[in-house]
C-alpha cells in the first residue's frame, strides 16, 4: 500500500521507521508563475533553474527529466509577438492605402462619367436649338 490514512493515538516502545522518513517531491509545478510563487522568485530570476528534476536510470545510462515550463516568456516569444503585431499593422496600412486608391479611382471614374453626361446633354441641347 502506498498511502495509509490514520491517526497515531499512542506511541509504542519502538518508533515506526518509515514514519519519520521524508522524500523529496517527485513532481512540482509546471507553470512559470506557480514556480515563482513556490520559490519566492522575482520576474528577473530564471525559472528554468528551479524546476523540480529527477534522475532516471535506464540500463547503464542516467538522464535528468524535468517538466516543460508553461507560460514561460522567452526572448523568442517576445520576438514572435512583435512580429505578429508588425504584421497586423502592416496589413492595416496596406488595407487603408488600397481603400484610398479605390476611392480615388471611383472618384475619377464618376467625374469622367459626369463630364461625359454633361457634354452629351449640352450636345443634345445645341442640336435641338439649332434644328
Amino acid at each position: 500500500m502506498a498511502v495509509i490514512n490514520l491517526v497515531i493515538v499512542k506511541e509504542g516502545e519502538e518508533p515506526i521507521a518509515e514514519l519519520g522518513e521524508s522524500r523529496p517531491n517527485r513532481l512540482g509545478p509546471k507553470r512559470a508563475g506557480k514556480i515563482r510563487k513556490m520559490f519566492n522568485l522575482t520576474k528577473e530570476d530564471d525559472v528554468r533553474k528551479f524546476v523540480i528534476k529527477r534522475e532516471v536510470t535506464k540500463g547503464d545510462k542516467t538522464r535528468v527529466k524535468s517538466a516543460k515550463i508553461q507560460r514561460l516568456v522567452t526572448p523568442l516569444t517576445l520576438q514572435r509577438k512583435r512580429a505578429k503585431k508588425a504584421f497586423k499593422l502592416d496589413r492595416r496600412a496596406k488595407a487603408t492605402a488600397a481603400k484610398a486608391a479605390y476611392a480615388e479611382m471611383m472618384h475619377t471614374r464618376h467625374a469622367a462619367e459626369r463630364e461625359k453626361r454633361k457634354t452629351a446633354h449640352i450636345k443634345r441641347r445645341t442640336s435641338s436649338v439649332s434644328a
